[in-house]
């Protein structure tokens, strides 16, 4: 019991990060056009330290974490989809969907109009393909995805391919997408400063010869990943 006391005491309570490796003076929220609402799936809830729907929702002042897998019958989904001044949309992947990296500034802003709603499925992929069958609603959002260009940062995890990206990482690249075509007037130069640190905290820990994980492999730089599992898929939101 005071083991655990001890734990709670030396956590910060936003973050969620041990206090000697607090984030919370790199945090500086973004007031965006695009409302984010940020699926996340009871697993993913629990690695808040780690997990970068936490950190993405720290950073929008215009975003909400709303944790389940089937939500159907979910009272704050449903109340969104159901106001007729809101525009919903599902960011994921489809033959179907809108392609943010391909429309000008027209097309988008027909599509989407001035103030969207975004959803965001937080979870590994086995997890989010579970979230979006089960919840019908969901499915007949209009779907909006992007044509990833650049590789992850998140190199103290696996991903199934190259261009799959982290979740802040996702709503990084949307943002800027949306700015191009003046959907947003943002500055998010400085977005992913938390995510990189939280990275940086994470290598200094593998590569401390007293912690349990230490690596005498692992980088000492942060650098694009290269090396994917293919037979598992795990910690990513969009597909290329």
């Amino acid at each position: 019991m005071q083991e655990e006391l001890k734990q709670h005491r030396n956590q910060c309570y936003t973050c969620m990060r041990p206090v000697s490796t607090c984030i919370c003076n790199l945090i500086k929220p973004l007031t965006t056009n695009t409302r984010f609402v940020i699926l996340m799936h009871p697993k993913e809830y629990k690695k808040q330290k780690n997990g970068t729907g936490h950190m993405t929702h720290l950073q929008l002042e215009n975003a909400e974490i709303i944790v389940g897998v089937d939500f159907n019958k979910h009272q704050r989904v449903n109340e969104i989809l159901s106001d007729q001044n809101n525009a919903s949309f599902l960011l994921y992947p489809g033959k179907e969907s809108f392609n943010l990296s391909t429309s000008n500034s027209t097309e988008m802003n027909d599509f989407m109009g001035q103030h969207p709603y975004l959803f965001i499925l937080d979870g590994t992929w086995p997890c989010a393909r579970k979230m979006l069958k089960l919840s019908k609603n969901l499915q007949q959002l209009r779907r909006v995805s992007f044509d990833n260009t650049i590789k992850s940062k998140f190199i103290i995890k696996q991903q199934p391919e190259p261009l799959c990206l982290s979740t802040i990482e996702s709503v990084y690249t949307v943002i800027n997408l949306l700015k191009t075509n003046n959907l947003e007037n943002c500055d998010a130069s400085k977005f992913l400063v938390p995510f990189e640190k939280m990275i940086e905290y994470q290598l200094e820990y593998f590569l401390n010869p007293n912690s349990k994980n230490y690596s005498t492999t692992t980088n000492k730089e942060i650098i694009p990943k290269n090396q994917y599992k293919k037979n598992t898929q795990r910690s990513t939101i969009l597909e290329s």
